[in-house]
């Protein structure tokens, strides 16, 4: 579900580090690259501001689903070293000229299908979906978005496993559960440390079976943020190859990145040691109107805004 930016580039700062480890994990993770794009060095990222989408999507058999459960949009800039990271709520009505109004985390989903209705199978299909959508929230956030990156759940579980899990605070008692998907929650109040799995059903959590300690889409953004900032720490602090090594492993068969893999080692070399600190989190708000959250534009007009301006700097 969860893709995070941050581990995005904290791995991707290890592999450059580490390449020797990690030039099987970086070949994986850059699939969806295409091999014949050369990146000139006054385009690079270590030198040119770079706008990612990040993707969280929900591959599990269970749901035969691939909606994208996380979506965040993110601007880098190399002379400040610093970013803005616009986490988009799943169920945001995205509303654009030519495109039919749709909850924001269906678009992929679509995208995927229509792809196929053009006669790409697999990870052709995928490639071309993400690259729609990605053409889509350009024109909707009124910026270039140049890469897309996607993580699924257990990339996510695997990443936290491998830090040695993340310290937060659980806003209050959750316990929630779904055989229909194995969904099965249940984290008390308070500050802790939680492995992959709880983290995750951290980030997901909507409400409990009654219908009691409810979480909107808002809430959830908040705490992938807080999540997020707590892996970019712990990243900048690891110092273990072993240590590093296991985290690189443990997304290589469950991340992809359309960025060149020259440009993932440069990424890194330009944000090695960036932190929470340095990131700007812009959670879009609204107002439930069901089934949609109707986003509210003076927050959005906000959220284009600061991301124009990081890669104006």
């Amino acid at each position: 579900m969860v893709v995070f930016l941050v581990i995005l580039i904290g791995i991707a700062g290890y592999l450059a580090y580490l390449v020797k480890v990690s030039k099987d994990a970086l070949l994986d993770i850059t699939t969806d690259a295409d091999p014949s794009v050369t990146v000139s060095a006054n385009q690079s990222v270590k030198v040119k501001p770079v706008a990612i989408m990040l993707l969280g999507v929900d591959t599990r058999k269970e749901t035969g689903s691939l909606n994208t459960d996380v979506m965040m949009v993110a601007a880098f800039n190399p002379s400040t070293k610093s970013a803005v990271v616009v986490s988009i709520p799943r169920d945001s009505k995205i509303e654009l000229d030519g495109y039919k109004p749709r909850k924001a985390n269906s678009y992929y989903s679509r995208f995927v299908a229509l792809a196929h209705d053009d006669g790409l199978k697999g990870k052709e299909a995928e490639i071309q979906a993400k690259q729609d959508l990605r053409k889509m929230f350009s024109a909707y956030f009124g910026i270039p978005i140049d890469y897309t990156t996607t993580i699924n759940f257990q990339g996510f579980v695997d990443v936290v496993d491998a830090l040695g899990g993340v310290e937060v605070d659980v806003d209050m008692d959750m316990r929630y559960v779904d055989n229909a998907d194995g969904t099965d929650i249940d984290l008390k109040k308070g500050h802790q440390n939680l492995s992959g799995d709880d983290a995750l059903d951290f980030v997901r959590y909507r409400k409990s079976n009654d219908g009691t300690n409810m979480s909107s889409d808002f809430d959830r953004n908040r705490r992938e943020s807080q999540v997020l900032g707590e892996i970019a720490d712990k990243l900048k602090s690891f110092s273990s190859v072993t240590k590093i090594a296991g985290v690189i492993k443990a997304v290589g068969s469950n991340m992809r990145m359309d960025i060149p893999p020259s440009e993932v080692e440069n990424m890194m070399k330009t944000y090695f040691g960036i932190s929470k600190t340095d990131i700007t989190f812009i959670p879009l708000e609204g107002e439930w109107h069901s089934p949609y959250v109707q986003l509210n534009d003076a927050k959005l007009e906000e959220a284009k805004a600061a991301l124009a301006a990081k890669l104006a700097e």
